[in-house]
C-alpha cells in the first residue's frame, strides 16, 4: 500500500513536470514569436488587401481596383477576371483595362446605370481568384456623400448609400460586420474556453481584457510579417491556441500567471482581423466582452471543478480536431 502511494506521487510529479515543460515550451516558442515579428521587414501584408474607389456621376460611374503586383501572378486573365468579380447591381459595364502600375495592378472600369443612383448593391468575390484570405477596402464617393464597405470570403455582399451617415450609424454597421466575423467557428471555439479558464471575476476580467489586448496589438505587428499564410495556416494556428489553453486547465488547473498565456494567444486571432478597419475589429471586441462576461458570471456561478474539466476535454478534442482538419 505504502509502494502504491509512493508510485501515484511519483505519477503525478512526472506528469506535473512534463506538463510544465511543455507550457514553458510554448512561453519561449510565442515569445520567440513574436520577436521575429516585431523584427521582421515591412515588405508584405499577412492577409492579402485591395483596394477599389468607386466615384458616381449621375448615371455613371468609375472603378479604380488597385492590388499588389503579386497578387495576380497567379490569375489566368487578370485583365478581365478582376473586374468581373465585383459587380455592382443595375450596372451595365462600359468599358474596362488594367495595367501594372510600379509595384501595382491597377484595373479601371466604366459602368453606365439606368437612372441615376443614391445607393448601390455591391458583391465582391476577389477571394475567389486571388486568394482565400483576400480582404478588399472599398470606399465610394457620389458628390460629397461618401460609404465604405469591406469584403472578405465571410463578407461578400454591401449595400452603400450616397447620403449623410451618422457616426452611430457608421459604427452601427461596421460593429455588425465584425460581430459576424468574430462569431464565426474556431473564434467562438476559443471563446467557450476562456470562459473555462477563468477561476474568478477578477481573473475573468483580466483574461478578457488581455485576449482583446492581443488582438489590437496584432494591427501594427501584422504588416511586418514578411510571408502570406493562408487561411488553412491561420485556422489551424487558432485551433491550435484553443487546443493548448484547454489543455492547461486539465493539466495545471492552479497555474499562475495564466493572462499572459491569453495575451500572446491572443496575438494569432488577431490575425483574423489585421486586415480590416478599427470599427470592425471594435465591433467585435464589444461584442466578445459581452458574451464572455456573461459565461464567464454563469461558469463560475454553476460550473463545478468536474464540470469545468470535462468541458475543457470535450473542448480540446475538438480544436485538436479542426487543427487536423485544416492542416491535413
Amino acid at each position: 500500500m505504502k509502494f502504491s502511494a509512493r508510485s501515484a506521487f511519483r505519477l503525478r510529479s512526472s506528469v506535473s513536470a512534463f506538463a510544465a515543460g511543455s507550457r514553458a515550451l510554448c512561453h519561449a516558442s510565442l515569445t520567440a514569436y513574436v520577436a521575429f515579428l516585431l523584427a521582421a521587414p515591412l515588405s508584405a501584408h499577412v492577409v492579402s488587401i485591395s483596394t477599389g474607389d468607386l466615384r458616381v456621376d449621375g448615371p455613371t460611374a468609375v472603378f479604380e481596383l488597385r492590388l499588389p503586383l503579386y497578387e495576380v501572378a497567379h490569375v489566368a486573365h487578370p485583365e478581365t477576371e478582376l473586374i468581373a468579380h465585383v459587380r455592382f447591381a443595375g450596372a451595365r459595364l462600359a468599358s474596362e483595362s488594367c495595367r501594372a502600375d510600379q509595384d501595382d495592378y491597377v484595373c479601371v472600369a466604366h459602368y453606365e446605370f439606368p437612372t441615376r443612383i443614391d445607393h448601390v448593391d455591391v458583391d465582391c468575390t476577389l477571394f475567389a481568384v486571388t486568394v482565400p484570405n483576400h480582404v478588399h477596402l472599398l470606399h465610394a464617393v457620389e458628390g460629397e456623400n461618401s460609404d465604405d464597405a469591406v469584403f472578405d470570403q465571410t463578407l461578400t455582399h454591401a449595400d452603400l448609400h450616397f447620403h449623410p451617415r451618422s457616426p452611430l450609424e457608421s459604427i452601427t454597421r461596421d460593429a455588425a460586420s465584425g460581430v459576424r466575423r468574430a462569431a464565426a467557428g474556431i473564434s467562438a471555439l476559443f471563446l467557450l474556453i476562456l470562459v473555462l479558464a477563468a477561476r474568478s471575476p477578477r481573473e475573468g476580467l483580466v483574461l478578457v481584457a488581455m485576449y482583446l489586448a492581443g488582438e489590437w496589438l496584432m494591427r501594427p505587428i501584422a504588416p511586418r510579417i514578411p510571408w502570406q499564410f493562408s487561411p488553412r495556416l491561420i485556422e489551424a494556428a487558432m485551433a491550435l491556441t484553443a487546443a493548448y489553453l484547454a489543455s492547461e486547465i486539465l493539466l495545471l488547473p492552479g497555474a499562475g500567471k495564466r493572462w499572459m498565456v491569453v495575451f500572446a494567444l491572443g496575438l494569432f486571432h488577431g490575425v483574423y482581423f489585421a486586415a480590416f478597419p478599427p470599427a470592425y475589429l471594435a465591433g467585435a471586441a464589444v461584442t466578445q466582452a459581452a458574451i464572455l462576461a456573461v459565461l464567464i458570471g454563469l461558469a463560475l456561478r454553476f460550473a463545478t471543478p468536474e464540470i469545468r474539466r470535462a468541458g475543457a476535454a470535450v473542448l480540446c478534442v475538438t480544436a485538436l480536431g479542426l487543427f487536423a482538419s485544416r492542416v491535413l
